[in-house]
């Protein structure tokens, strides 16, 4: 598994928490955290723009045999359980890598999102694009471990 970050992660407390659970997930498998530089000197260019040089960076990190999973606002809501067997089902497809995508503050360039195969959503809420990291971190070692038979989520 892959986890493909747009920009550095500003806070330490959310490097230290996604770190934390990159730690336990390695219990289940490898995760892979890809993280891309920022667009530099964005100023104020339009939202549409900075989504352009985003996608310049994350389409080469693509490969053709990928299973691409973009997280946004606007994709498919799962339980716990059901993203459980979503995650246990995705794993046995036969891409080689699930790549899992956050993007900018802005959202996806229809370039990264007519690549993805699935878009997934953490919330009806909207959160910024550095606390999803650490939610999606949290969620996919709790869906590992509903999956393992795990005691860390509890029903």
């Amino acid at each position: 598994m892959v986890l493909l970050l747009t920009g550095k992660t500003d806070q330490s407390w959310i490097r230290d928490g996604v770190a934390e659970y990159e730690k336990r997930i390695s219990k289940y498998g490898r995760l892979e955290i890809i993280t891309l530089p920022d667009v530099k000197n964005p100023g104020n260019r339009p939202a549409d723009w900075v989504k352009a040089k985003e996608a310049e960076r994350i389409l080469p990190q693509l490969r053709g045999d990928d299973h691409v999973v973009l997280l946004d606002e606007r994709g498919r809501l799962y339980s716990t359980l059901e993203m459980a067997e979503w995650v246990r089902k995705t794993m046995m497809l036969p891409a080689k890598r699930v790549v899992f995508v956050i993007g900018g503050p802005y959202g996806f360039d229809p370039a990264i999102t007519s690549r993805a195969d699935q878009l997934l959503s953490l919330s009806r809420l909207t959160f910024s694009h550095q606390v999803v990291r650490l939610l999606f971190a949290e969620q996919l070692y709790r869906v590992l471990s509903v999956n393992a038979g795990d005691p860390y989520h509890h029903e």
